[in-house]
């Protein structure tokens, strides 16, 4: 069921500024916002650490080196 909240002027105005696109509602603004501080999952967790491993173990590829294979 929706419901009416009261925000200062102040508060509008910073969640109108991290809207992606104009006609995003507040409702996804903050729905956005809570998913920023969410805890990422087990899988997520160790999907990182693989990642940084591979990175210090210079399993990697930069930009320029993909586009240079790409022929970009």
């Amino acid at each position: 069921m929706p419901t009416s909240i009261q925000i200062s002027e102040a508060l509008r105005k910073e969640l109108v500024k991290r809207k992606f696109f104009d006609k995003e509602t507040y409702e996804e603004v903050i729905w956005d916002l809570i998913e920023d501080t969410q805890e990422l999952s087990e899988e997520t967790k160790k999907e990182l650490e693989e990642a940084r491993a591979d990175i210090k173990a210079g399993k990697y590829h930069t930009l320029a080196e993909v586009k240079k294979e790409l022929g970009l």
